[in-house]
């Protein structure tokens, strides 16, 4: 059947991840360091991927192509959600935090709130576990990193306004998780330089 369907330039593809993520079906994945349309079958052909990429490397293409398959793209997405996350969490997709701010508030000196004061978060992309973030991606690039323990927020009451403010955030433990961080740190400077 001739359909309309992802098309991916892999000279302008810079390897972020980006819409391997955004594609909800699974179509899309990661081979080799660039973005590749893994099955025809599982592209609806609506598109979440192309927003999402900072180089332009996908568009459309109407040409021969399997049927979209809903219901393998389903079977899919539940065998992935439990073999791959075992607590079912989505939430491990890289994404930036876009917060309204005003020149007031952007300029403002740092104080400790009163507790009826609104204290609002900086976090400013998602996930924040060094594990979990993808080295090259697009937030990390000119960011100033602060690399923090997780249990820090907890000991530090004012650590968003004070630590967080302007910079990416990404924390573990270094005496709880397993490994070594250096691999992933020197992954993000190296992939920002």
């Amino acid at each position: 059947m001739i359909r309309k369907i992802v098309k991916i330039d892999e000279e302008k593809c810079n390897g972020c991840g980006l819409c391997a993520e955004a594609c909800h079906e699974g179509a899309i994945g990661m081979t080799d360091g660039k973005a590749k349309l893994l099955r025809d079958d599982y592209c609806d052909g609506l598109g979440d991927c192309l927003p999402i990429c900072p180089t332009g490397a996908i568009s459309f293409e109407e040409r021969e192509a399997a049927t979209y398959d809903e219901a393998a793209v389903k079977a899919r997405t539940a065998k992935q959600v439990s073999a791959e996350l075992p607590c079912g969490c989505l939430g491990t997709n890289a994404r930036s935090i876009n917060r309204i701010t005003t020149s007031a508030t952007a300029n403002a000196a740092i104080t400790v709130p009163s507790m009826s004061q609104d204290m609002t978060s900086q976090l400013v992309q998602w996930p924040v576990q060094i594990k979990l973030v993808p080295a090259n991606a697009p937030y990390f690039e000119n960011a100033n990193l602060l690399v923090a323990a997780d249990c820090s927020a907890y000991a530090h009451g004012n650590f968003h306004s004070e630590f967080m403010r302007n910079k990416i955030t990404l924390i573990g433990c270094p005496k709880l998780d397993e490994g070594d961080y250096s691999e992933k740190l020197t992954a993000i400077l190296k992939n920002n330089d």
